[in-house]
């Protein structure tokens, strides 16, 4: 079989806040093993924002506060080859520079994937899925604005403070937005061309239709005019 990797990226702030909600209901990650080179992290390297069976209830800003919440950047982290930057142990190399590494290679393997699409762009995903693989959705995706991370009212500070602590996510949403609509662009184009093509060759086939019509009339009428010089 072929499989192909897709994923569909979402606007890091609606996604951090949408997680938090998430978050706040229950949800926790304890299935998760995180596995990277053949081994789970520590506790040391991976420590829990919270002490009970779950973080619910917590508040946006305890949610913020806690160091080692997966939600930032998660993104690229998920996207990104963890090994390149020693997976977990973050005293591998500095900062800036597993910074460096974990959006460069999120990057690189956003490119190579067969598909990936926007959350914000339903309908331009849509068509780009339709047109990667050759197949066709019962129904048109639809774009809902109204989601539980829209419905949290926050303020500039509090904005700025998400962007800030999703600033690589921040940077790989703005090159996959780039890229997403590069690839959109160049399908529409490439679509118009093959319309444009069959335009043309159906023109091309009427023109011979014709062509050939003429021709039969033509050898028609000189056939009558020649059996009329043989009647007389």
């Amino acid at each position: 079989r072929n499989f192909y990797y897709i994923t569909i990226l979402r606007d890091p702030v609606s996604r951090y806040l949408s997680e938090w909600r998430h978050v706040q209901r229950g949800a926790t990650w304890k299935a998760s093993l995180h596995v990277c080179d053949g081994r789970s992290p520590t506790s040391d390297e991976l420590p829990s924002c919270y002490t009970g069976d779950d973080w619910s209830g917590c508040s946006l800003k305890d949610f913020m506060d806690c160091p080692y919440n997966l939600a930032n950047n998660r993104q690229v982290r998920m996207l990104a080859d963890l090994s390149l930057v020693g997976c977990y142990n973050l005293s591998v190399m500095a900062e800036d520079q597993r910074n460096k590494v974990l959006l460069d290679s999120a990057k690189e393997n956003l490119k190579r994937m067969a598909f990936f699409g926007l959350t914000e762009f339903q309908r331009k995903t849509q068509y780009l899925f339709e047109k990667t693989f050759n197949m066709n959705f019962i129904s048109p995706f639809t774009q809902f604005n109204s989601t539980r991370a829209s419905s949290v009212e926050i303020d500039d500070q509090t904005q700025k403070r998400i962007e800030t602590l999703n600033f690589l996510d921040m940077e790989l949403y703005e090159y996959a937005k780039d890229l997403f609509l590069q690839r959109y662009q160049f399908m529409r184009q490439k679509e118009h061309q093959e319309a444009r093509r069959k335009r043309q060759e159906q023109r091309k086939m009427l023109r011979a239709k014709h062509a050939n019509h003429k021709m039969e009339m033509d050898n028609s009428s000189s056939d009558y005019i020649g059996n009329v010089e043989k009647w007389r």
